[in-house]
């Protein structure tokens, strides 16, 4: 709908992104080995921000494949009209969703995705027979209750917090990746930081 606003003059600048080289390399030779490299590099990150929503590994894992599924079938398609992790984060966003309206309410701690492949990206089991000191219960407790948090919000404003916070992108990335303005994601971040601090006032008070 608001493809427009993005429609560059000179869209060959996305032709620079490595991961648009590779999957632009599986489209024209074929290469399998290319395809396998974009998910080497993009499984896990991909896979954990679809479990920050839908707080299952199993299901995570699998709505991952799905991910890659869909990119491997847009081979034939595809041309770098922004960059690949955009593109994929938007594929995944879009899948995510459409679980969040099967699945309602469930939560899982943000700070804590979990490990896949080689990827130094663990989810530490906790182990309840050691004790902690005070501070670092205090700590778990206030991620837990962002976690919670960001998991009520809108989809939307949820979305553009999860892409700033933990996937670094930046407004027009996220813009990108919503399919709509920075102006709205500028928005949307500024109601969500909101509502963020209202929710979460009585446990940084005390």
């Amino acid at each position: 709908m608001v493809e427009f606003l993005f429609r560059e003059n000179n869209i060959e600048q996305y032709l620079d992104d490595p991961d648009a080289k590779l999957m632009l390399k599986f489209k024209e030779e074929e290469d399998p080995s290319a395809f396998e490299e974009l998910m080497r590099k993009n499984f896990s990150r991909i896979m954990n921000f679809i479990y920050r929503f839908v707080a299952d590994r199993e299901l995570a894992e699998d709505l991952t494949q799905e991910v890659f599924i869909k990119i491997y079938n847009s081979a034939s398609n595809y041309y770098p009209r922004s960059k690949f992790k955009t593109w994929a984060f938007t594929i995944a966003r879009n899948i995510s969703l459409n679980e969040l309206r099967k699945n309602k309410g469930q939560v899982v701690s943000l700070d804590k995705p979990f490990k896949h492949g080689e990827d130094d990206m663990s989810l530490q089991v906790e182990d309840k027979t050691v004790s902690k000191p005070d501070d670092e219960i205090i700590k778990e407790e206030l991620v837990d209750a962002v976690g919670k948090a960001i998991n009520e919000l809108p989809a939307n404003q949820r979305t553009a917090i999860l892409l700033i916070r933990y996937e670094g992108f930046s407004y027009e990335e996220i813009a990108r990746t919503m399919n709509t303005t920075v102006s709205a994601v500028k928005s949307l971040l500024s109601r969500a930081r909101e509502t963020l601090k209202e929710k979460l006032a009585d446990i940084v008070s005390g």
